[in-house]
């Protein structure tokens, strides 16, 4: 299809701007400039019930805060499903509050208790800090979920891009841990080590995340190139201590038309299917890389956030 025309008018509207790009920025710069502009097309906020910030321990001693989302009264009686949701952002970018109104959306749609996680993120932090960061905190709402309301039986992974990679990993690390997981929400995941698919060859440029930005934010990420064969960093094709994919949660994965990750994650997809795991995945057409969080501008983004929402409440049963 062709590319939808509100998200035509906002790249143009991008391209008119001439700002740097974050690949010509500092890693603070880049992070400053985000957290700027992410809320500029997001959804309203919808009201909380309860919305707290949370500090959660790591293994290497530190604290990373996180956000808890309760849409409703917690209910010990009967507790509630949990998403533990990872924001994109390139390993580099991003925050609970750039992603605040999206995960609202989920809460409030998807009829659970969301914890949004603040991972640390690089330079300053290397992989693989933000996957034990990511897992550490999954494990630590599944200890602790009786304490919030929470069904430690009925917990979910998602993330968007880079947060999309965090939960396909925290899925396999779930399962070897015997953390049952209802679901791993899947948004334009980032699964390769090298971008060379037919997508990121034809999306390169002109289409919100660049191929200059993508190999710019795995620049601050990796330690050195081999980390690009670490299957926590490539869960489609890393060889380096890949587990065996059986098993893992049921994915729902939303891919984009327009995307230079798009074909990665068909190709996802398609590899959990071929390992006899269940897979809903869906290519939404006239989309770009980061669409999920311009639901306040483009009408369209409604059908996905609906989409995703009805995954949620189908995995945890509460149709």
């Amino acid at each position: 299809m062709p590319l939808n025309p509100t998200i035509e008018q906002i790249l143009e509207m991008i391209a008119r701007a001439k700002r740097p790009l974050y690949h010509q920025m500092t890693a603070q710069q880049a992070r400053a400039a985000y957290e700027n502009s992410a809320p500029i097309l997001e959804i309203a906020s919808a009201p909380m019930f309860t919305l707290d910030d949370l500090l959660i321990p790591t293994r290497d001693g530190a604290a990373i805060r996180a956000r808890l989302y309760q849409a409703v009264e917690p209910s010990w009686a009967q507790p509630a499903p949990a998403l533990v949701y990872y924001h994109g952002g390139g390993f580099t970018v991003g925050s609970v509050d750039t992603h605040d109104a999206l995960c609202r959306m989920f809460a409030r749609d998807g009829q659970c208790t969301v914890l949004s996680v603040d991972y640390r993120l690089a330079p300053e932090h290397k992989f693989p800090t933000a996957v034990e960061d990511a897992f550490d905190a999954l494990s630590w709402l599944h200890e602790h979920a009786a304490q919030f309301g929470v069904d430690g039986e009925r917990l979910a992974v998602g993330g968007d891009s880079a947060g999309g990679t965090l939960a396909t990993v925290c899925a396999v690390l779930a399962r070897d841990a015997g953390i049952r997981l209802a679901l791993q929400l899947l948004i334009y995941p980032g699964t390769t080590g090298y971008q060379q698919t037919d997508s990121h060859a034809r999306f390169a440029d002109g289409f919100l995340l660049s191929g200059e930005t993508i190999q710019w934010f795995f620049e601050q990420y990796v330690r050195d190139e081999s980390d690009r064969d670490d299957w926590r960093f490539a869960p489609l094709d890393g060889e380096r201590g890949a587990p065996d994919f059986r098993g893992v949660a049921p994915a729902w994965i939303a891919t984009a038309e327009y995307d230079p990750l798009s074909d990665e994650g068909d190709a996802y997809a398609r590899k959990l299917r071929a390992l006899g795991n269940e897979v809903m995945l869906t290519r939404y057409p006239g989309m770009i890389h980061e669409f999920f969080k311009m639901g306040g501008f483009v009408p369209d983004v409604t059908k996905a956030h609906a989409d995703a929402a009805a995954a949620l409440r189908a995995a945890f049963g509460v149709e």
